[in-house]
């Protein structure tokens, strides 16, 4: 048995659903177990940072593309224990070689930073 079952879930659904060229997933619980949302609450993982780069996302907002992903993960974001907090980042292809474009115009850096240039 996995102990990261519900990674694994966000891992399997999103790359069956969207095909992405990149997924990044970070799970950042660990910093959140102490707020008060999560007392009594045995899951480790609550808290996650997804980075998305997918043609699945092309001619699509973001609030759309955002929805895409909930839908995919509505039985994580529901379920008792399960995902309390997801921020997302998601790209296009052609978004993403553009972000890497401005980010080695500005050196140093770090990446998503450079995002309002």
């Amino acid at each position: 048995m996995s102990t990261t079952p519900v990674e694994d879930a966000i891992r399997a659904k999103i790359t069956r659903a969207l095909q992405p060229s990149t997924l990044e997933i970070y799970n950042d619980s660990n910093m959140h177990a102490h707020h008060k949302a999560m007392q009594g609450s045995l899951s480790k993982e609550t808290h996650f940072r997804l980075f998305i780069t997918s043609e699945a996302f092309k001619s699509k907002m973001q609030p759309a593309r955002h929805r895409m992903v909930y839908a995919l993960l509505k039985e994580e974001l529901e379920r008792v224990g399960g995902i309390h907090a997801l921020q997302l980042r998601t790209r296009t292809p052609e978004e993403e070689d553009k972000q890497e474009a401005r980010e080695k115009e500005v050196p140093g850096t770090p990446v998503g930073e450079v995002e309002n240039i």
